[in-house]
């Protein structure tokens, strides 16, 4: 249906101008009844999206700061692949004290969502061990030593407790202020080990040097899955250490 799907959030409704930072979706700001939010439209499933929109709104509910959904005008919180979200301003983290505050932030997301159910169609980093595909992950793409690299480094995650893993917190995906830390973009978040969120510039989160190594090799290793076959893939595959 494209675009015109917006039209299920009511008559007053508009697309202002394409944000950046949108791979897999097209992301735009957008007025709804007057008020400035953003809009995302792309090809995930239904049960793909109501597993976002949920989490989003339970982590709203609990005080974290995310993009909450605004509901259709008979309250879906996405409609034919769109989801319309509030807007949240400020910049990006730049000092190590922003970088402190953007791991406690992720932190909390780890503990308030310990036991949650996996994505729709989504693997953890440990599934991988075992099994070739999910999502955006094709291990068969893979040379096949890469890929013994990347499950040898996520084999050191095993045994560990899951929780949702926001999954991509760079500085494009922070927005803060005095007050707050918001984590906008939630489309890699998924069910996986919580130090793969927390190899952070200058190890703001604070991790002693063997569980850094665990997390930063596992995380590249992930990254390098997730991208497959680009250039970005292929530096971050790099960073595997060979077995």
């Amino acid at each position: 249906m494209g675009w015109e799907a917006l039209g299920q959030w009511g008559e007053d409704v508009s697309r202002v101008e394409r944000l950046a930072g949108g791979v897999a979706n097209d992301v735009w700001s957008v007025r709804v009844n007057g008020q400035l939010a953003v809009g995302r439209l792309g090809a995930r499933s239904d049960a793909d999206l109501a597993w976002e929109t949920e989490l989003l709104v339970y982590l709203d509910r609990e005080g974290l700061t995310v993009p909450v959904p605004i509901p259709t005008t008979d309250g879906r919180l996405f409609a034919d692949g769109l989801v319309v979200m509030t807007y949240l301003d400020g910049g990006p983290p730049e000092t190590q004290a922003d970088w402190r505050r953007v791991a406690g932030t992720l932190r909390e997301l780890h503990r308030l969502t310990q036991g949650w159910p996996q994505r729709p169609g989504w693997r953890s980093s440990t599934d991988l061990l075992h099994a070739e595909t999910g999502t955006k992950i094709d291990l068969g793409a893979m040379p096949s030593e890469g890929v013994a690299r990347c499950r040898a480094a996520w084999a050191r995650l095993s045994g560990r407790q899951t929780c949702v893993v926001h999954g991509d917190p760079n500085p494009r995906n922070v927005r803060m202020t005095a007050n707050r830390v918001a984590l906008i973009d939630w489309d890699e978040s998924h069910v996986d080990v919580p130090d793969l969120d927390l190899v952070l510039p200058d190890n703001a989160a604070g991790l002693d040097d063997g569980a850094h190594d665990i997390a930063a090799q596992a995380s590249a290793a992930w990254e390098a899955a997730v991208c497959w076959d680009d250039d970005y893939s292929v530096r971050r595959l790099a960073e595997v250490r060979p077995l």
